[in-house]
């Protein structure tokens, strides 16, 4: 007798695999950051972050204005210094966001990328088999061609509309044609966000290996400067770059032409320098929307105005002559400015200075001023210029070792009596070439004006990637929003009834994204060129 055993069946299920929690949580993380929607939130929270850069002034363009919101706000200023409000762009916090949005940019290009090159060698698909069901459709008619010549004509009707085409022959003799356009939508998009990948990239970069230097340039060959950051007014480096690595070049204003509207308003402006990089010196011109462009760096031309040239005699004989520039105020370049003598009134017994004898002036510049008296500049050009001018005399406060504005007198050594008023309450006027006596016997000399022009001396390596990010980037918007995806079918099939012709043609068509004038464009292809019967014509280019 054979024993036969019993056997299960079926063999146990093997027990379910178990995940790793650690790999788990770092997959899904990374599938949330690379989703569009994160992509979009980061943008947003990026445009967020930028405001703060633009309500409190910014170290890296201009620390004057930052020294005096710390002046001007003590208790706020600290907190918005410690969070990073005075240098936006360089905050760990920016950094983060910046950081995410372009990791989360890659990770959302690379995979639509790889697809849409698969897509584009893909062949449109063959026509469904209930074409009637499609959201556009035109019904069988005949034809007087056979199926293989009305496929073909129909494909080089499609192609001339730059439709990707495939002609396929069906088992029961007749054909099928496949049409598919608006390819270039995925490609507009995927062109937009490498392009503002470029534009990332290039703002990146351009921080760390750029730089920038703001300089107030008086006229005249001795008022030239060289590429230095102690020539500089205000300046920024980028993390990358140290002072060493500053171009050299020197520069030098020789003429300034401003002309105006009878408005005042400003018609044109034309600063000629002469430039001096390694060799000789060379006369450029450049305007506003016309930079000086050097081996490394782009001067631009940002303002103007004008400097007094001031000649000081003190008590002793001994005279001092200063070219303060006055910054202007109001669109007529009414200009407010001072001129400080610390070293004036050195008695030569001694060869000692008296620090309660320096002399300082402080007042407004009007190009053109009025009858009545006002300080204020009626037209930006020198027609009338008047000089108003407050004399101080006292210690100054430059000897203390604290910075201070060059524009203004120390308002602390005048409220503590170091500093006192000498000229009375009604401020002195002086018109070019005119001389101004003290009560002491000092002298000042209003000799005349120069014309300055703010400079801003800017490099940046990535200029040309950010213009090509940006152009890109709005074609590639273009392409998105105005380039539509759809598909076309034609089936060719012989005509066996009787009185059929040739073939029998039937099209259905279906639009891939929302496309209000796909209807009409379907309707196009399915009859004959100025028909509104329906399709059956069997002229060369027409369906």
């Amino acid at each position: 007798m054979t024993v036969v055993e019993d056997r299960p069946d079926t063999a146990e299920a093997p027990p379910p695999r178990r995940t790793n929690p650690l790999w788990a949580l770092l997959r899904n993380s990374w599938r949330q950051l690379t989703s569009m929607r994160t992509a979009l939130i980061l943008l947003f929270l990026l445009a967020v972050a930028a405001i703060p850069g633009s309500v409190f002034p910014q170290t890296s363009v201009n620390r004057e204005r930052v020294s005096q919101y710390f002046t001007a706000h003590p208790k706020l200023a600290p907190w918005v210094d410690r969070l990073g409000g005075f240098d936006v762009y360089a905050s760990p916090w920016f950094a983060a966001i910046y950081l995410l949005l372009f990791t989360s940019l890659i990770g959302c290009v690379l995979p639509r990328l790889r697809d849409h090159v698969r897509a584009l060698r893909t062949v449109p698909p063959e026509a469904p088999k209930r074409m009637d069901r499609l959201p556009q459709h035109a019904p069988a008619v005949a034809l007087a061609e056979d199926p293989a010549a009305a496929a073909q004509r129909l494909a080089r009707t499609l192609r001339r509309r730059m439709f990707r085409t495939r002609v396929r022959e069906l088992p029961d003799g007749g054909y099928s044609v496949a049409a598919e356009k608006g390819y270039l939508k995925e490609t507009g998009n995927l062109i937009f966000h490498i392009a503002m990948l470029a534009v990332l990239i290039g703002v990146g970069f351009g921080h760390w290996y750029g730089w920038h230097g703001n300089r107030l340039l008086v006229a005249g060959e001795d008022q030239g400067f060289c590429n230095a950051i102690t020539q500089y007014d205000d300046s920024a480096l980028g993390p990358r770059v140290s002072a060493a690595d500053l171009p050299k070049f020197c520069l030098r204003m020789t003429d300034f032409e401003a002309t105006y509207q009878s408005t005042g308003q400003p018609r044109s402006f034309l600063a000629t320098v002469q430039v001096k990089e390694g060799g000789s010196w060379r006369t450029e011109s450049f305007t506003v929307n016309d930079p000086l462009r050097l081996n490394h760096a782009n001067v631009h031309l940002i303002g103007q105005g004008y400097a007094p040239i001031l000649r000081y005699t003190d008590r002793y004989g001994v005279s001092q002559t200063k070219i303060v520039p006055f910054l202007p105020t109001d669109g007529m370049q009414t200009s407010e400015g001072v001129a400080q003598f610390p070293d004036v009134n050195i008695d030569p017994r001694t060869n000692k200075r008296d620090d309660r004898l320096q002399v300082g002036f402080e007042g407004v510049y009007l190009p053109t001023g009025g009858t009545d008296g006002s300080a204020v500049s009626r037209f930006p050009a020198e027609n009338n210029p008047v000089l108003y001018l407050a004399a101080y005399r006292g210690n100054l406060g430059l000897d203390v070792g604290k910075s201070g504005s060059v524009y203004a007198l120390d308002r602390g050594q005048i409220n503590n009596g170091e500093l006192k008023k000498v000229s009375g309450e009604r401020p002195y006027v002086l018109r070019p070439g005119q001389t101004l006596t003290l009560d002491d016997g000092t002298k000042l000399e209003f000799l005349g004006t120069r014309q300055f022009a703010t400079l801003s001396i800017r490099y940046d390596p990535t200029q040309a990637l950010l213009l090509v990010g940006a152009v890109l980037g709005l074609l590639g918007l273009m392409l998105s929003l105005f380039v539509h995806r759809r598909r076309v079918w034609f089936r060719v099939l012989p005509g066996n009834a009787p009185g059929a012709g040739g073939s029998v043609v039937e099209a259905g068509g279906l639009p891939r994204t929302d496309y209000p004038g796909f209807a009409a464009e379907f309707a196009a292809l399915t009859r004959p060129a100025g028909d509104d019967g329906p399709p059956g014509h069997a002229e060369e280019g027409t369906l």
